[in-house]
């Protein structure tokens, strides 16, 4: 096996998954951030990203004959964007598996949203050529991790990120707006890792990590609303 790499984590990771490798270093490198090393899983997650969307958008066009071109752009954009991808990867364990640099481990790389997001569009990549461009076979794996997603996503509900999210639910009960901050940027310039700290009245302060701001500062408020919804904020008074 290659350095770092565990030979029976990885056979876990495939059975979790629902695919086998004929080639492991196929997936080797999909779990591969490019701070460890030369050979990396960035051009993996270029072509998975396109074979992702593709699988989405069929499956959507077969599930919803009568949806408009808008509804299914909308639906497709909320199953393949970062949080969505993210949580996959948090349930089959793939942030645990991942190759990283020094700098990458230190800052807690394996639990970053955007990290363990772009490498669910890797494996699919890396299934993509193992499978000798088997599309139908790849297709059917994947959408076995989206089952339980589709079936519950429905056309002409508006689909909105974390942020947005937070924001009207605070409005909704008449709470201030959560106020967002920068709390640190580590990482070369072409490498950036943003810490973003969003603090909400009468609620502890929650935090994010991301490539950029923004993505920060989504993970942020999606932290927050994931304890808001065990925690439920009382409305104010007019």
């Amino acid at each position: 096996m290659s350095n770092g790499f565990n030979l029976v984590a990885l056979q876990d990771l495939e059975s979790r998954l629902g695919y086998a490798f004929q080639n492991i270093e196929l997936l080797e490198q999909a779990l591969t951030h490019r701070s460890f090393g030369p050979v990396h899983n960035e051009r993996l997650e270029y072509l998975g990203d396109a074979i992702l969307g593709m699988i989405i958008a069929k499956r959507l066009y077969d599930l919803f004959p009568k949806s408009p071109e808008g509804d299914l752009t909308r639906m497709r954009s909320t199953l393949v964007r970062e949080t969505m991808l993210a949580e996959i990867a948090r349930e089959y364990g793939i942030g645990n598996c991942l190759r990283l640099g020094p700098g990458e481990l230190k800052t807690g790389g394996a639990r970053r949203q955007s990290l363990i997001a772009d490498a669910v569009e890797s494996i699919i990549g890396a299934m993509f050529i193992d499978t000798h461009e088997d599309y139908p076979r790849v297709r059917s794996v994947v959408l076995s991790w989206f089952k339980q997603r589709l079936a519950t996503i429905h056309p002409g509900e508006e689909q909105k990120d974390h942020k947005s999210t937070l924001q009207e639910h605070l409005q909704g009960l008449h709470h201030p707006l959560p106020q967002y901050r920068i709390t640190n940027i580590s990482g070369s310039d072409n490498d950036q890792l943003f810490e973003v700290e969003v603090k909400i009245e009468g609620l502890p302060s929650f935090s994010g990590k991301g490539s950029s701001r923004r993505r920060a500062e989504q993970e942020a408020a999606g932290n927050a609303l994931t304890y808001i919804k065990d925690h439920p904020l009382k409305p104010k008074r007019k």
